[in-house]
């Protein structure tokens, strides 16, 4: 097994239609202005940039951020990242119920050291801060959309 390889999926429930979701999920230089743990993003170009996030742990993470596909009429929005972590990232937005459904998955390779050095026994502690931070976004998300 490779303790730096992780696989993450989390399903948010959403007050707002598909096209609302991806309308706010797409601007990622706005995620800064509902999820606390995004703490900055800087816009490259038209498809990528990076990021700077910091949840719970006393560490900030720093990605770029490259479109892989943009696809918002199929409610499918991905993009490749590279830095402290190495993979994918990718939402997909379906209609559920009255609202959306917007399902996050990653699949990265930590590269960053510290969390190398510390992956076998951090590796709980790294998913459970992974899970924080994916509620507060949904929470965060949620906010906005209903102030809309």
């Amino acid at each position: 097994m490779d303790w730096n390889h992780y696989r993450f999926v989390s399903i948010w429930d959403l007050p707002a239609p598909p096209r609302a979701v991806c309308a706010h999920l797409e601007r990622v230089e706005q995620y800064p202005q509902w999820w606390p743990q995004v703490r900055e993003v800087a816009l490259a170009d038209d498809a990528g940039g990076t990021a700077r996030i910091r949840s719970l742990l006393p560490h900030d993470l720093v990605m770029t951020l490259r479109e892989r596909r943009r696809d918002v009429p199929g409610g499918v929005l991905e993009v490749t990242l590279t830095g402290d972590l190495e993979g994918w990232a990718r939402w997909t937005v379906l209609p559920h119920g009255s609202g959306s459904r917007a399902a996050y998955e990653q699949e990265v390779v930590v590269r960053r050291t510290l969390m190398r050095v510390l992956a076998v026994p951090g590796r709980a502690v790294f998913r459970a801060n992974h899970a924080l931070m994916m509620r507060a976004g949904r929470r965060g998300l949620a906010a906005r959309l209903e102030a809309v």
